[in-house]
């Protein structure tokens, strides 16, 4: 696709392709959900394609509301009358509408075509509006969510084809995986692309969504969370730190403008548990930016904590492997990450350098106290092929996020 001359690259998208083509023909309402520009209507239309080159004659129905000939269908009898019209009882009925929440109450629409059992549906919409936890609310028969991520650094390496990880490493924890950042040539132009995307897509949505009237406010919450990704923190924490700053404000409010980044997908916030006492903590949690480059747009480049950036960049790779991530706490120290997937578990510390052999005793040491026989995995900035170390596997980090 062309914008000023300029060609976006595609790359097929086979994980969440194949979980699309897996579900093809269920009952369910397909959701797919992320943040804003990270790929849902591009993934929409490959697997659209998929449909075409694998069936003979398949009626594909695809409304994106954000394109000025769907303009009619904003209104949900308009679209429901759309769509019952190209019916076509001969045929498999695929409905495709993207960007869903630009048509007000599209639910009933929605709901009303899927208790017909005529057609297989996918819906994409703007997050701060279709959110996890009001589906089962929304859409009366059952969804089914596909979370889309930005570009995995796998998925980088597929896009600009490079076979030295090392040096594509060091240009995707500035980069990110925010991939219409791709398309502009230089930093400067492309932390401003991703900026206006942070405050335009991202934080306009929160505020339409949730009538925020104190948006200096909100900006501030999501700068702080920005440049604490990594650090336990807390809404009292934040609320305490901005009223230092004069800001007087109330730890349950910094407490809802949480919910509201984290329902949008800006932020994903991950919970402490014992591992020793086998129980969630109810003090402090972490949270990680949806994408780490949002960072570097918003706050500059300077004073740069690589260990912190990585540690995000690991989060948000275990989410899209399919784990569960808590910070791990045992006897008073903090094991990074513990990932679980049905029967698996491992243990991770994420370092940016080890050499320092301090450095690296502290690193291990909470591993070594765990007795369980799950992996346990430092992963850092080695630049070395993995290797063991009393049972853990030390993994350069860009050899680990690119299998």
């Amino acid at each position: 696709m062309g914008i000023g001359g300029v060609t976006m690259k595609l790359i097929d998208r086979q994980t969440y392709l194949s979980r699309l083509i897996s579900l093809k023909g269920t009952p369910d309402i397909k959701v797919i959900t992320g943040i804003r520009r990270s790929g849902k209507s591009k993934l929409l239309e490959e697997y659209i394609e998929w449909i075409e080159a694998h069936e003979s004659v398949p009626n594909i129905i695809s409304i994106d509301l954000t394109h000025l000939k769907f303009e009619a269908l904003k209104e949900y009898h308009a679209l429901n009358d759309y769509i019952e019209d190209k019916f076509d009882r001969k045929k498999t009925n695929y409905v495709f509408i993207d960007e869903v929440q630009m048509c007000e109450r599209f639910e009933l629409t929605v709901n009303s075509l899927h208790s017909t059992g005529k057609y297989d549906i996918y819906v994409t919409g703007s997050n701060a509006f279709l959110l996890s936890s009001d589906l089962a609310t929304l859409f009366t028969g059952r969804t089914y969510e596909i979370e889309v991520y930005p570009f995995s650094f796998s998925e980088y390496l597929s896009y600009y084809d490079i076979t030295d990880v090392q040096e594509a490493f060091d240009r995707y924890i500035k980069e990110g995986g925010m991939s219409g950042s791709y398309l502009y040539k230089e930093p400067e132009e492309k932390y401003k692309y991703l900026a206006d995307i942070f405050d335009t897509l991202i934080l306009r949505d929160i505020r339409q969504k949730y009538k925020i009237r104190n948006i200096a406010l909100m900006d501030k919450i999501a700068e702080f969370m920005m440049d604490n990704i990594s650090n336990l923190t807390s809404s009292r924490k934040i609320a305490d730190t901005l009223t230092k700053n004069v800001d007087n404000i109330n730890h349950k409010t910094v407490g809802s403008y949480l919910d509201y980044l984290c329902n949008a997908f800006a932020f994903y916030k991950v919970r402490r548990y014992d591992i020793r006492g086998k129980k969630y903590l109810m003090v402090g949690e972490k949270y990680y930016l949806s994408d780490h480059a949002f960072r570097y747009a918003k706050l500059g480049t300077r004073n740069l904590d690589y260990g912190r950036v990585m540690e995000n960049i690991v989060a948000l790779e275990l989410m899209r492997r399919g784990f569960e991530i808590y910070v791990g706490v045992l006897y008073k120290k903090e094991i990074d990450f513990v990932a679980v997937k049905q029967n698996e578990k491992i243990y991770i510390q994420v370092s940016d350098d080890i050499s320092n052999e301090k450095t690296f005793e502290r690193e291990v040491d909470p591993l070594l106290k765990i007795k369980d026989a799950y992996p346990k995995l430092l992963i850092a900035r080695t630049r070395h092929e993995r290797y063991q170390y009393e049972g853990i596997q030390v993994i350069d980090i860009a050899e680990w996020l690119s299998h």
